[in-house]
């Protein structure tokens, strides 16, 4: 299998090797498209091959029937970025294409699946790229028409880069001469190969979440879960197409399938099994990551409410001694605020021991007072 390097540049389908020009920017690692450079009404490229060459480059739908027409071995490979409906059902009448898979294309949000309708295949398709500014994977759906003689693809995204494969396909005359299944392979093949970047993508994310775990991050968990569904919908991206891999495999014998092409095929569902494995256990290790940062956090907390605990119990003491003070101080303060009074008529007003009698009861009441708050541990 052939994996996709980085700094090349990819190109709209229908050019291969050309310089960026205005339209283009520098993205996320790679020279992406800001838009799909299309022609009218969403036809990005269209040609007809004859024994694996390029025969013509028709502007128009209506000229690529022409020519295709036109020769007796001839093959169109039209590419189509988010047309209209127009574009849709002229191509559904000139081909045959079914109903069913016509609504499927207009319409888009598909989950990966092939569909066979007579000698034509319909197959989705869901591309998935990492960017790395961001930090989240990106997924786009192609939707592809494989019947005798044409090949019809339908982008609702960036990726994959069709350009590329078009382009590969081009330079391989002998692989390209061996019919739409040829084309069918290959993207399948560029499908997958973009799968690998963003394995190592959602492995580096794994990694740094893990760092923010055990280093007390705050915002651990929200980041879990928000990787958590990324890695879901790559899941749901990349396994269905595992059926369709299967499906193929199944038909093969049935359709006449290319004994090369079979071996390419296999080697497609092979490395797409390795990639379904490690999302898989991407999605196990992030559940026991939120496990143990649960734990965590639960610990965080019963230290915090220790420290609180203890720092009411320390609140409280010292309450409890300012409490004893005060009720101590209170006795002989009440007693002295008595016997201040000056009413001619009070008891023992008069008397000679009364100054006497009045400390010693002030000592009596506040050495009680002492001992209990003292044999109760508040002082």
């Amino acid at each position: 299998m052939r994996m996709v390097g980085d700094g090349h540049l990819p190109e709209e389908e229908g050019g291969f090797g050309r310089r960026l020009d205005e339209h283009e920017h520098e993205h996320e690692g790679g020279w992406w498209p800001q838009g799909p450079q299309s022609g009218p009404g969403g036809l990005v490229d269209s040609a007809v091959y004859a024994h694996g060459h390029r025969h013509a480059s028709p502007p128009t739908l209506a000229d690529t029937y022409r020519c295709l027409q036109e020769l007796d071995d001839g093959m169109a490979w039209i590419g189509l970025y988010r047309p209209g409906r127009e574009q849709i059902l002229s191509l559904a009448e000139e081909f045959r294409l079914h109903d069913l898979a016509v609504e499927d294309a207009i319409n888009a949000h598909q989950r990966p699946k092939l569909e066979r309708y007579g000698d034509t295949l319909f197959i989705v398709l869901r591309a998935a790229r990492y960017v790395d500014l961001r930090e989240e994977v990106e997924f786009s759906e192609v939707h592809l028409f494989i019947g005798p003689g044409f090949v019809i693809t339908v982008r609702h995204g960036e990726a994959p880069d069709l350009a590329t494969v078009r382009g590969r396909m081009e330079s391989e005359p002998e692989m390209l001469a061996r019919g739409p299944q040829a084309v069918l392979y290959a993207i399948l093949d560029q499908v997958v190969d973009g799968y690998a970047p963003v394995v190592a993508g959602l492995e580096h994310d794994i990694d740094e979440i893990e760092t923010e775990v055990f280093g007390g991050d705050p915002n651990a968990s929200r980041r879990i879960y928000e990787l958590s569904r990324e890695v879901i919908q790559f899941q749901r991206a990349a396994r269905p197409l595992l059926g369709v891999l299967d499906a193929l495999a199944a038909g093969s014998g049935k359709y006449g399938t290319d004994e090369e092409l079979q071996r390419y095929l296999r080697d497609v569902n092979d490395h797409l099994t390795q990639v379904v494995e490690r999302v898989d256990s991407f999605r196990h290790l992030l559940q026991n990551i939120l496990t143990v940062n649960a734990t965590l956090v639960s610990q965080q907390q019963n230290e915090e409410m220790r420290s609180l605990t203890a720092a009411s119990y320390a609140q409280n003491e010292e309450l409890k001694k300012v409490s004893s003070w005060a009720a101590i101080l209170f006795a002989p303060t009440l007693i002295g605020t008595v016997y201040g009074m000056n009413f001619v008529h009070m008891p023992e007003l008069r008397w000679r021991f009364g100054y006497l009698f009045a400390i010693a009861l002030m000592a009596l009441v506040c050495g009680t007072l002492y001992l209990v708050f003292k044999r109760r541990g508040w002082l």
